[in-house]
């Protein structure tokens, strides 16, 4: 039984104010609030459990290596990924979709090859592509949605030509909350040849997740979404992608051996995982992985549906705003601007004197703002601990929003 009051009680800065009210946060999108079991993992890795990890033999070491490394495993359970080897940690989606487009684009790709992203790709799953374009030659080649906000596969599929190299596609858009089919999408392309990465930033805090079951080569997630540690993240690689790559950071642990006229990598995965890395921020992400799969990802997909159905009928309802998406499956986003000049930074403005967190701007998005024709918009994300009550307040400062722009 879901309890969404006693999830509450877990997430220590939930019970504060703000501006005199309580706190409603509808920021999940950008980043997640902390459980107290992974605010724990945090302050004990630093005060009682801290050292480098994989280079030393005393007691500290082992433990902190011991403790780090089995998050590896804890993220190929999260993911249902074929081998723990298949895990690379990084800081984020960001540095995963670079080490991607370093690691795997800059040695298989050459002038002319095409590269396929949708237009509502966050700038993370945008701007390494461009970096190959702009240096190397290589072609972006765009598939828009539907006036929904959907993403027909089908779009996708047919785009894919002889000179197609790799699909780059987000599973989740972090504005509109369209879920795209990224399995028939990889299937297709990898009876093609072609290569498939899969943005995962946001679909993997809101339903369960089977890269084994879609297919995909690569696919990235991000700690700080997930309740995480900042500067927490992975990438799994598909075993026969990463025999593809090189690494394209150098330095230690990366490495077997090292003399003046030679070097010998380590194996994969730390063979793409140089210098000291962020040890108690990994520990930390485990932790909160260890707490959603313990809540079950089927529960809250289950509950945030129950919320997505609450807020779509109460915000369609206010007929002077207007909601960018509308895409069947969606999940619990929504990015809106408002009839009478609020601009979604003045919206964001007075609903933060409530109490209530919310996003304006692009989002990290701008393809997707030209597509859909705005220069920003002011987004609510939804995530496992947000109640109806709080989509009551929403309304509530939406509404008192109107009154102030008419």
């Amino acid at each position: 039984m879901y309890d969404v009051n006693e999830i509450r009680k877990d997430f220590p800065i939930l019970a504060r104010s703000v501006n005199g009210k309580p706190l409603v946060y509808l920021d999940n999108g950008a980043s997640s609030q902390k459980p107290q079991t992974v605010i724990d993992a945090v302050t004990r890795g630093y005060a009682e459990e801290y050292a480098n990890v994989h280079r030393g033999l005393h007691f500290l070491s082992n433990l902190a290596t011991d403790k780090y490394e089995a998050v590896r495993g804890k993220i190929q359970r999260f993911l249902n990924a074929p081998s723990e080897d298949e895990i690379l940690f990084t800081s984020g989606s960001t540095e995963g979709l670079n080490l991607i487009s370093y690691g795997w684009g800059v040695p298989n790709l050459q002038a002319g090859d095409e590269i396929i992203l949708s237009v509502m790709e966050h700038h993370a799953n945008i701007v390494p592509w461009h970096f190959l374009r702009e240096r190397m030659g290589v072609v972006l080649k765009w598939v828009e949605p539907d006036a929904n906000g959907a993403l027909d596969p089908a779009a996708v599929i047919d785009a894919i030509n002889d000179k197609t190299k790799l699909v780059a596609i987000t599973h989740m858009s972090n504005v509109l909350g369209t879920v795209v089919d990224v399995k028939t999408i990889c299937h297709a392309a990898r009876a093609r040849g072609v290569a498939t990465c899969v943005d995962g930033s946001q679909a993997t805090v809101h339903m369960p997740v089977d890269v084994a079951d879609i297919g995909c080569d690569f696919y990235t997630i991000t700690g700080h979404k997930l309740y995480g540690p900042t500067a927490s993240g992975a990438v799994f690689i598909r075993r026969e992608r990463m025999a593809e790559m090189r690494p394209f950071m150098g330095g230690g642990d990366m490495i077997r051996d090292v003399s003046r006229d030679v070097i010998t990598y380590n194996d994969p995965p730390h063979k793409f995982e140089a210098g000291t890395p962020g040890i108690v921020q990994i520990i930390g992400f485990g932790a909160a992985l260890d707490y959603m799969m313990h809540v079950g990802m089927e529960n809250i997909a289950a509950h945030e549906k129950t919320l997505f159905d609450y807020a779509d009928q109460k915000l369609s309802g206010l007929n002077w705003l207007n909601i960018q998406g509308n895409a069947a499956g969606k999940g619990a986003i929504f990015s809106f601007t408002m009839a009478g000049g609020a601009h979604p930074h003045d919206i964001s403005t007075i609903v933060d004197q409530k109490g209530i967190a919310v996003r304006a701007g692009h989002h990290c998005a701008q393809p997707l703002m030209d597509f859909l024709g705005v220069s920003a918009t002011c987004r609510a994300s939804f995530g496992m601990y947000n109640t109806v009550e709080e989509v009551d307040k929403l309304v509530e400062a939406l509404e008192l929003c109107h009154e102030l722009f008419g």
